[in-house]
């Protein structure tokens, strides 16, 4: 086992894990419209399921309103239909022939709360696939000193990094996720 090695992968799985953070919450509503709010959006066209982004575009024109253009009008309906039957949006599209709109309904106080919930259970998933990476790593180090590989110190010095990394990873990911509480908690 090369040290630098495990600890440039570790970095790599960690950085991947905040990317993959950061996309989940945009999927969050804050009550105001943004086009990453359909980014998991499925879409039954040509016989196949394909994400919104490939058979349309996706606009916020105002701060309550999504606009959808389908790139062939023929698919207008399967669009509707598709963020009307996804009820983790709870949206209702109306469309005109042309174009999708989605009015995007004020967040309640108490939408607000369970908002910053899922928030929370977010940055716990993030956690704990940072602390995955951290033991996984660890145990390749014992397994290291233990086929002699590398010295009890060179162990502890390479642990001493892999917890430094997950502490960055940590501080970022909290503050990712404050500055999140604070655009859904603002009215």
């Amino acid at each position: 086992m090369n040290p630098n090695q495990v600890i440039i992968e570790v970095k790599s799985k960690l950085e991947h894990a905040t990317d993959h953070f950061r996309q989940e919450l945009g999927k969050i509503r804050t009550g105001r419209a943004h086009p990453g709010m359909l980014d998991g959006i499925q879409i039954e066209v040509y016989g196949q399921a394909m994400p919104l982004k490939a058979v349309a575009g996706v606009i916020a024109p105002e701060a309550q309103l999504l606009q959808v253009t389908p790139f062939d009008p023929s698919n207008l309906q399967a669009i509707s239909e598709a963020i009307r039957n996804d009820q983790s949006l709870g949206l209702n599209p109306a469309d005109d022939g042309r174009v999708v709109r989605i009015q995007i309904p004020p967040l309640t106080q108490e939408s607000r709360t369970a908002m910053v919930k899922i928030v929370g259970q977010k940055v716990e998933e993030a956690l704990i696939t940072a602390r995955q990476v951290r033991h996984d790593a660890f145990r390749r180090g014992d397994q290291a000193e233990k086929d002699k590989e590398i010295g009890k110190d060179e162990r502890l010095r390479f642990e001493k990094q892999i917890d430094e990394l997950l502490a960055a990873q940590k501080q970022e990911t909290e503050a990712l996720a404050k500055a999140k509480e604070q655009e859904i908690l603002t009215i």
